[in-house]
């Protein structure tokens, strides 16, 4: 089974942008996250949706 999520830092680097870039991006809503416990954790569907769209 493939995970569903990951942390910010995993997605900027599997995007190749920084974690910056991440945090702007969950502001304006182009990526899902959850939050568990005090950790953000970013939706893999999003990050490949993002990607197919650029």
């Amino acid at each position: 089974m493939e995970p569903l999520c990951c942390s910010v830092l995993d997605a900027a680097k599997s995007i190749g942008v920084s974690r910056a870039t991440i945090y702007n991006w969950m502001k304006e809503g182009r990526i899902e996250t959850s939050r568990v416990g005090g950790r953000r954790l970013v939706k893999i569907a999003s990050i490949r949706r993002l990607a197919e769209a650029a």
